[in-house]
């Protein structure tokens, strides 16, 4: 499956929350997310475009890969998710198993994040405002599509981003803002 994201600098959250109201954006859920990123040992996922994430999102935790960037205007890019046992124990259990066999611990990211869901053009847009600590707040629209829905999907998030009035698109993962913002590399 295809990530077609695009992501945007929101300096108020409240006033996206309206807005989202009003194109008839529905609430699901609120929670902490904590995100342990990896680099492989055989290659530089910096360099490659790449990331491998252990998430731990309230009581769920998942294994995420995410292929790289395919666009210049979009976050599009192949994303593997896999869910792992609930716990709080997992997600750090998965986090030293990757590590015991050879790959890098990067950086931890935690947000707080609200999610919304959105039918816009036929497809199921995933909306999230997020708190990113040292890196700042956020609002991201996803859609999962297959290969073969990637250009109306692509054009569905664009075409939202430009209802919302979002303006400043940013490519950049909040890894990569975090890693620019601390000196570290991946």
């Amino acid at each position: 499956m295809l990530e077609v994201e695009m992501k945007f600098p929101a300096d108020d959250l409240a006033q996206l929350e309206d807005r989202l109201g009003k194109q008839g954006a529905q609430f699901k859920v609120r929670q902490e997310e904590r995100d342990s990123y990896h680099s492989a040992p055989y290659r530089d996922f910096a360099k490659t475009d790449e990331a491998l994430r252990v998430r731990a999102a309230g009581d769920s935790n998942y294994i995420t890969y995410k292929g790289p960037k395919r666009d210049a205007d979009t976050k599009t890019r192949e994303e593997i998710e896999v869910p792992l046992a609930a716990g709080q124990h997992v997600a750090s259990n998965m986090a030293k198993l990757l590590e015991t066999l050879g790959f890098r611990h990067v950086a931890i990211i935690t947000k707080s994040r609200r999610q919304y869901r959105l039918q816009w053009k036929g497809f199921e847009v995933v909306i999230a405002l997020d708190r990113v600590q040292d890196v700042g707040n956020y609002i991201e629209l996803e859609i999962m599509a297959p290969e073969d829905q990637y250009a109306a999907a692509r054009a569905a998030v664009v075409e939202l981003g430009q209802a919302l009035g979002l303006t400043q698109p940013e490519r950049r993962s909040y890894l990569e803002l975090w890693l620019e913002e601390h000196g570290g590399k991946s």
